[in-house]
């Protein structure tokens, strides 16, 4: 059997191809909390998990390349551009951030 262990912040994808993260595992409740990439959040049981390692069903991925999956918005629609971005100069007081 392929050993996969579920680790929060890692990506996974599943047999049906859809990428997805686990954000939380209740090791007293044993399920595994997911949220695909499309935003979709699921419980997963410990059980299950370990059935879908048997069957071959998930697999290690890296993470999405695209963060705006869950957002449902295209690049184009962000309506900024990389360089109208506005750097602070930190090298001045006045720039600095209050403590």
């Amino acid at each position: 059997m392929n050993v996969i262990k579920p680790v929060v912040g890692q990506w996974y994808r599943d047999g049906a191809d859809e990428l997805f993260e686990v954000v939380a595992i209740d090791d007293h409740d044993e399920t595994i909390e997911i949220q695909y990439f499309d935003g979709t959040v699921a419980e997963m049981d410990f059980d299950s998990w370990n059935e879908n390692l048997v069957e071959r069903l998930l697999e290690s991925a890296a993470p999405p390349e695209d963060w705006s999956g869950a957002a449902d918005v295209e690049a184009e629609d962000l309506d900024w551009d990389a360089d109208d971005a506005v750097l602070a100069d930190w090298s001045r007081p006045e720039s600095r951030p209050l403590r």
